[in-house]
């Protein structure tokens, strides 16, 4: 996955992931504010684009629905290629809401993101190991 798709898919499991807190009135908790920037954001960037504005519009409507989340990804991505400037500050602000996350680290939840690879940082085991 290129930069680019990875942080247009970060970028939307923050979306979704703010939808859906505000669905369940937890607004403001793990960091949303930072999330709430991001939307906003991407919102007044699609601004002026129907088929952008609807992407949204149908994510934050419907969180779960995995076609909408895509075509988010898929519009958010192109509007990052057509604007280094827009690229960089959508990665500050999903750095900024990935760190208010709290000390533990990013977590955003497999339940969210899906099928969209996420990279993490260093991941420490000790004591004994089984995989099966």
């Amino acid at each position: 996955m290129d930069p680019v798709t990875a942080v247009a898919a970060a970028g939307v499991a923050l979306v979704v992931k703010g939808a859906l807190e505000t669905a369940g009135q937890e607004a403001g908790r793990s960091g949303w504010a930072g999330g709430a920037r991001l939307m906003e954001r991407i919102r007044a960037r699609f601004r002026g684009n129907a088929d952008a504005e609807d992407a949204l519009d149908r994510v934050t409507g419907a969180p779960d629905d995995e076609n909408a989340q895509q075509e988010l990804e898929r519009q958010l991505a192109a509007h990052m290629l057509l604007d280094s400037g827009f690229e960089t500050e959508i990665r500050r602000l999903v750095d900024e809401a990935v760190a208010a996350q709290g000390s533990s680290g990013a977590q955003i939840t497999a339940t969210l993101i899906k099928t969209a690879q996420v990279f993490n940082g260093k991941v420490e085991v000790q004591g004994d190991w089984t995989t099966s």
